[in-house]
C-alpha cells in the first residue's frame, strides 16, 4: 500500500508549493535523513551500491522449519483453475478484470495505460510521474508476485509440474527484466519486501530446498538464481527502510519482508542480523502504530486488516523458528481484532473508514465469497481461543487453514460459539459503538468517529471525517462511509472522497475540516474528542467535538450529541455550532448504493428490501434539502467498494445559512 503524492493530471507535484508543504511536515532530523538518502541514490547511479555485495548461500542442507505448507483435505479444483488462468496470462489488477497481461507479463509496463517505465536507478525514478511510469499502483501490483503463491498452491495440491514451470518462467523473466535496484519495481522499499513475503510463502509450499524440481536439470541453477535475488532484495530493503513521517504501514511491511526472508533463507551469516533488526522494528512499530485499544493509528479500517496480516505472518514465521513476539505485541494483535469485531455488523459489513487500495499481503485462497475481515476473525478465533471471534467469523476459511495448519479445524470446531456484546468504547482511537439488539436481526449498529485525523505528521491515509458515523440496521447498511476510489489519479475525486462532504457529518462554508496539502498529506488538522459516552439498557449517549473550523476568520466549534433511544429505536443528532457570524452549513447523509429514497410525512424514507429508516431534517429558516445520485457537478452521490471503481448512490444533503450560536436537530427512526 503506497502513499503517493501525485496530481490527477499525471504530472508530479514537484513545484515549490508542494515541496514547501512537504517540508512543513518534516522535522530537521528528517530533512537531514532525506538529504543523505538522496546522496546514496546518486551514488547508486555511479554503481556504488553498498547493499549489493554478492554472497554465496551456505548450509542449504540444514533443515529449516516451515511455517506454511499445504493442509490436507482442500479441494484442489479452484486452485488449479486460478493457476490455469495465470498460466494463460490473465490476471485481475484492481479495476482491470481478466486482464491479458501475458505469461510472463511485461513487468515494467503499466497494464492500465500501456506505458513502459524506464530502467534507471529505482530510487531516483519519480514514480509519481504518470507520464513516465503510468499508474504506478497498477504497475506494482503484479510485481508483488502474489500470483506466484497460487501457482505454488496448485503445484502442491495437484502435483502437476506445469504450475512449477510457469512459476519458474515468471521469476526468470522478472530477474531479466528488473535488474536489482533498477526500474520502477525498485523505486520503493515496500515493493521488494512484498515480493520477499510472497516468495517465502511460495518457496515453502513448493517444499523449500527439498523441492524435487530443484533436483531436475536446470533446477539447481534456478534455485541459486532465486537465492541470489533473495539476498539482493533483503539487503536493498534494509538499506531503504521507511523512516520518520513515512514510517507507517510501509515500515512494518518492509520489516516483515526482511524478517521472513531471514527465517526462510538463513543461508548467509548476516541473516541473523536481518532477523534481529527486523524483529526489533516489528516489536516497536506494532505498538507505536496500533493503540492499546486495538485501533490502527492510520485511522483506516482497510489498513487495519493489511497491517494485521503483515504482523500475523511475522508472528507465525517467528513462532515456527523460535523468534517470538512479546506478550505485549500478542495482546495488541488480539485487541486489533476486537476492534474489527466491534465495527462489523451482524451482516458482516465493515465501515470503509479512511483510505483503502484493496491491498493484500498474500492471496491464499481463490475460493469465491472470501471475506478478508471474517477470515481475520476466524484466524483470531484459533490463535487466541476466542469463541466470540468464531461467532463473528461464522466459519473457518482456507486462508486460515494454510496459515495455521492441520489442527486449525479441530481447534475452531471445539470453541464454543459465544456471541458477545461488542466493545463499545475505543477512546484512544476515537471510535464509539452505539446500538441495540446486537448480533440479531433487529440489530442497530452505529459507529461514530471522534478520533485523530491520521498517523504521523502527514496523516496520509486519514479522511476529514470528524464526528461522522455509519449506521446499519439488521445487518443491512443504510448510512455508509463512501470509501476511497482513487489515490494518485483524478485529483478532484481524490479530494472529494477524502474530504468532509464525503462523510456523514457537517461542513462549514464548503471547506474541509482539515486542510489537504497533497493527495497523501494534510496540513491544518482538526482535533476531535469525546466529552461523554454512556450506555445502559434504555439509551446510548455520545457527546463529541472537533475544532477544525476554528481556523476560519470567524471561528466555529462543532459539537455533536448522538442519543440512541433503544425502546423507540430513534437516533437524535444534535449539532451545536458555537460561532458569532453567519456561515453556510451543510449536513450530509450518504446511503448504501442499493437504497431507495422517497419523501414521506416525516421527511425522507430510505429503504432496503423490507427494511427502512426515516430521517427528519432540522427545521431552519431558508433551509433546503436535495438528494444527489452520481453527480459530477458537484461531486456527490457515489460509493466506492473497490479501488478505482465507483457506483452512483443516493446522498441526502441539507443546506442553510446560519448565524450566531446554532442548534440543529436531526432524527433517524429505525
Amino acid at each position: 500500500m503506497q502513499a503517493l503524492e501525485l496530481t490527477g493530471s499525471g504530472k508530479p507535484l514537484g513545484g515549490l508549493r508542494w515541496k514547501l508543504n512537504r517540508l512543513r511536515c518534516m522535522t530537521p532530523a528528517e530533512i537531514a535523513h532525506r538529504v543523505l538518502r538522496a546522496a546514496d541514490a546518486y551514488r547508486e547511479r555511479l554503481g556504488l551500491r553498498a547493499w549489493d555485495r554478492a554472497a554465496a548461500p551456505g548450509g542449504l542442507r540444514a533443515r529449516v522449519p516451515r511455517w506454511i505448507r499445504a493442509p490436507s483435505g482442500l479441494d484442489p479444483a479452484p486452485y488449479a483453475a486460478a493457476a490455469d488462468r495465470i498460466a494463460s496470462g490473465r490476471l485481475d489488477v484492481f479495476a482491470l478484470r481478466d486482464c491479458a497481461l501475458g505469461s510472463p507479463p511485461r513487468w515494467n509496463r503499466d497494464p492500465k495505460t500501456g506505458i513502459e517505465a524506464p530502467l534507471g536507478v529505482g530510487m531516483l525514478l519519480d514514480y509519481r510521474d504518470a507520464a513516465r511510469v503510468g499508474d504506478i499502483k497498477y504497475l506494482w501490483e503484479p510485481n508483488r508476485h502474489i500470483h506466484l503463491v497460487t501457482l505454488a498452491q496448485a503445484y502442491a495440491l495437484t502435483g502437476d509440474p506445469k504450475y512449477f514451470e510457469v512459476l519458474r518462467e515468471h521469476l526468470s523473466s522478472w530477474w531479466a527484466a528488473c535488474p536489482a535496484g533498477l526500474g520502477p519495481n525498485w523505486a520503493s522499499a515496500l515493493e521488494p519486501a512484498m515480493r520477499l513475503i510472497n516468495w517465502s510463502i511460495a518457496w515453502q509450499i513448493l517444499g523449500g530446498v527439498r523441492c524435487p524440481r530443484f533436483a531436475e536439470p536446470g533446477g539447481a541453477d534456478f534455485m541459486r538464481a532465486w537465492l541470489v535475488s533473495v539476498h539482493q532484495h533483503a539487503r536493498f530493503v534494509r538499506a531503504h527502510y521507511s523512516l520518520y513521517s513515512s514510517a507507517n504501514n510501509h515500515l512494518i511491511g518492509e520489516a516483515t519482508g526482511v524478517f521472513v526472508a531471514a527465517l526462510t533463507w538463513p543461508y548467509w551469516e548476516e541473516a541473523a542480523d536481518w532477523r534481529g533488526e527486523a524483529l526489533a522494528i516489528l516489536e516497536r512499530e506494532a505498538l507505536l502504530q496500533n493503540g492499546a485499544d486495538g485501533v490502527n493509528r492510520e485511522q483506516a479500517s482497510s489498513y487495519q486488516q493489511f497491517e494485521f496480516d503483515l504482523l500475523l505472518i511475522a508472528l507465525l514465521a517467528g513462532r515456527a523458528n523460535g523468534a517470538l513476539f512479546s506478550a505485549q505485541v500478542d495482546a495488541r494483535l488480539e485487541a486489533m481484532l476486537e476492534f474489527l469485531a466491534a465495527i462489523m455488523d451482524v451482516g458482516g459489513n465493515v465501515p470503509m473508514i479512511g483510505d483503502s487500495d484493496d491491498g493484500c499481503v498474500a492471496r491464499l485462497t481463490p475460493v469465491p465469497g472470501f471475506c478478508r475481515y471474517a477470515s481475520l476473525l476466524a484466524t483470531g478465533a484459533v490463535l487466541f481461543r476466542r469463541g466470540d471471534f468464531k461467532a463473528k467469523a461464522a466459519r473457518l476459511d482456507d486462508k486460515t487453514r494454510w496459515l495455521l495448519g492441520e489442527g486449525a479445524d479441530a481447534v475452531f470446531d471445539a470453541l464454543p460459539e459465544e456471541p458477545a456484546p461488542p466493545r463499545r468504547e475505543f477512546r484512544e482511537g476515537g471510535y464509539y459503538i452505539l446500538g441495540a439488539d446486537f448480533e440479531t436481526e433487529r440489530e442497530i449498529r452505529l459507529v461514530a468517529d471522534c478520533g485523530p485525523l491520521g498517523y504521523q505528521a502527514i496523516a496520509a491515509h486519514g479522511h476529514a471525517d470528524a464526528l461522522a458515523f455509519t449506521l446499519s440496521v439488521g445487518g443491512l447498511e443504510f448510512l455508509v462511509d463512501p470509501g476511497t476510489y482513487a489515490y494518485h489519479a483524478q485529483a478532484q475525486w481524490r479530494r472529494y472522497f477524502r474530504g468532509t462532504s464525503a462523510h456523514n457529518t457537517l461542513r462549514v462554508d464548503g471547506r474541509d475540516q482539515s486542510e489537504q496539502g497533497g493527495p497523501f498529506m494534510w496540513l491544518a488538522k482538526a482535533s476531535a474528542g469525546c466529552h461523554a459516552f454512556s450506555s445502559n439498557g434504555a439509551r446510548d449517549l455520545l457527546e463529541a467535538w472537533h475544532d477544525g473550523y476554528q481556523r476560519l476568520d470567524d471561528p466555529v466549534l462543532h459539537r455533536r450529541r448522538l442519543t440512541l433511544d433503544k425502546r423507540a429505536r430513534t437516533i437524535a443528532i444534535e449539532d451545536r455550532l458555537d460561532m458569532r457570524g453567519a456561515h453556510d452549513i451543510e449536513l450530509f447523509f450518504h446511503c448504501e448504493e442499493h437504497a431507495s429514497f422517497e419523501r414521506c410525512a416525516a421527511g425522507w424514507r430510505i429503504s432496503r428490501g423490507d427494511r427502512s429508516i426515516t430521517i427528519t431534517l432540522p427545521q431552519h429558516a431558508g433551509a433546503a434539502d436535495a438528494v444527489y445520485r452520481g453527480s459530477a457537478d458537484p461531486i456527490l452521490g457515489w460509493v466506492s467498494r473497490r479501488f478505482d471503481e465507483k457506483t452512483p448512490a443516493p446522498t441526502l444533503v441539507w443546506r442553510a445559512r446560519c448565524s450566531g450560536d446554532t442548534l440543529l436537530t436531526t432524527e433517524i427512526r429505525c
